[in-house]
């Protein structure tokens, strides 16, 4: 079995997620990473893009998570969009999900805050 690595590196979205009412009524940037662990079938022997993942549609499905519904934890959106990513291209074996939060509030100076989720589906 070949498998292969697929990232989408530093996707930003304008989004309201966090704890607290200014984070939704102020909304900010999030920025995603998505590495996806693809098992590569016969996709590639045939140059076919149906039987892989077609990153256009994956970008899409990160961008409906990331500006969908509020969610309070970054952890919890990180993994809402590893297991959609999952559901819709059935050949991902693993998707690691990383969102940065640059305008985390916290007291002091940072760069950003970031999660890391890894999903498996079983």
């Amino acid at each position: 079995m070949s498998q292969y690595k697929i990232t989408l590196k530093n996707c930003a979205f304008f989004a309201r997620h966090g704890v607290y009412n200014e984070e939704e009524t102020l909304g900010q940037r999030f920025f995603v990473d998505a590495v996806l662990d693809v098992d590569a079938g016969d996709a590639l022997q045939q140059d076919e893009i149906s039987g892989t993942v077609d990153y256009g549609v994956a970008f899409q499905v990160i961008q409906q998570i990331i500006t969908g519904k509020r969610r309070f934890l970054i952890e919890a959106l990180a993994l809402e969009t590893a297991k959609a990513l999952c559901c819709e291209f059935s050949m991902i074996t693993r998707a690691e999900i990383t969102i940065r939060k640059p305008n985390a509030p916290v007291q002091g100076v940072l760069d950003h805050v970031e999660v890391t989720i890894v999903h498996e589906p079983s």
